[in-house]
């Protein structure tokens, strides 16, 4: 019991000083001061229950943890701040009949990791020609940890391969910030829903962050593609309307789309590999959602399109050839 007692003041008292140092808004020396003096009340009450004391550094952590859940719940995520330049819009868009138009569609030209020309279009897309949805996973070395792109493809007026469009469940950033996976836990950032152009979004993660970028192609029906591409459209209105905490965890690139996928596709289970993005296209393999006839590892060697990339950094054609060799692009490339 006397353990069990200890570990939780620990908890406690690592996990306020966590959410007050990414949280408080204080400059900086204001908010070590006020950490430093959680943590030495924390001490204190860890201190007592050492010695064998119960109630009193029981009482004294609720005390200071119910204070803490008050400010806590009070926090309410930002609709209008000054935002980093490549999240400072979200995707809207409007449908009439099977015409979809999409606003603030990025299409940024990228001359370094924290530099690009900017641009945002509106741009109109056929949802009879909604013809393909591919899987980007981009990673940069950590086991497990990825970032996921969802890419819907338009077949082009002549029956082949036309436009793309790609989503990116992000953090959204004030100019002044960095990422943070630890500050992703304590609603340091807001959550945004981005629509690219592949050579931006793509090219911005093979070639000029140098991650190593993965593509498969989702076996999903026509009628699942239109409701997933609406959902995403959907979900980013809503928080252009009602912005939302980012959470590393529970409201993140992968959870999101999950969450719509459930709502389309019923039945599907939870997974650790929903929480461990690297490891993704497993589960959707296991899920029969990647192109048959292949083992994982071959779609995963036939996918890594990150040689072809940066080869097809100035293509005009550049999501063509990424897609040379991916199991299941000829078939969209051929269609008529």
């Amino acid at each position: 019991m006397d353990g069990l007692l200890r570990l939780a003041l620990l908890l406690c008292t690592a996990w306020g000083a966590l959410a007050l140092g990414h949280r408080l808004p204080l400059p900086a020396v204001g908010r070590r001061l006020v950490v430093a003096g959680w943590v030495t009340a924390g001490g204190i009450w860890l201190l007592l229950a050492w010695k064998g004391a119960r109630l009193a550094p029981l009482a004294g952590m609720v005390v200071q943890m119910a204070a803490l859940f008050v400010w806590w719940r009070g926090l309410r995520p930002a609709k209008d701040l000054d935002w980093a330049e490549d999240v400072a819009h979200l995707a809207t868009g409007e449908l009439e009949g099977n015409r979809l138009t999409l606003h603030h569609v990025r299409h940024f030209t990228w001359l370094s990791a924290d530099e690009a020309v900017a641009k945002w279009e509106s741009r109109q897309y056929d949802l009879d020609r909604l013809a393909s949805v591919d899987l980007f996973i981009s990673s940069w070395g950590r086991p497990g940890i990825a970032h996921v792109l969802i890419s819907f493809g338009f077949l082009g007026e002549e029956g082949g391969d036309g436009d793309f469009v790609a989503f990116s469940v992000e953090v959204r950033r004030e100019r002044h910030e960095r990422f943070s996976e630890i500050g992703g836990f304590f609603k340091q950032y807001e959550l945004a829903i981005i629509a690219a152009d592949e050579r931006d979004a793509v090219r911005l993660r093979s070639n000029v962050r140098e991650e190593r970028v993965a593509l498969y192609r989702v076996t999903l029906s026509p009628e699942d593609r239109r409701e997933l591409l609406l959902a995403l459209v959907k979900m980013a209105g809503r928080l252009e309307r009602e912005p939302r905490f980012y959470h590393t965890i529970t409201a993140n690139c992968t959870t999101l789309v999950f969450a719509m996928m459930r709502g389309i596709i019923e039945g599907l289970p939870m997974d650790h590999r929903l929480l461990l993005t690297g490891l993704l296209p497993g589960y959707v393999f296991d899920h029969g959602g990647l192109v048959e006839g292949y083992t994982l590892a071959e779609l995963r060697r036939l996918g890594d399109i990150t040689e072809r990339a940066r080869r097809a950094h100035e293509a005009a054609d550049f999501s063509r050839c990424i897609r040379q060799g991916v199991p299941g692009w000829e078939s969209f490339a051929h269609r008529e």
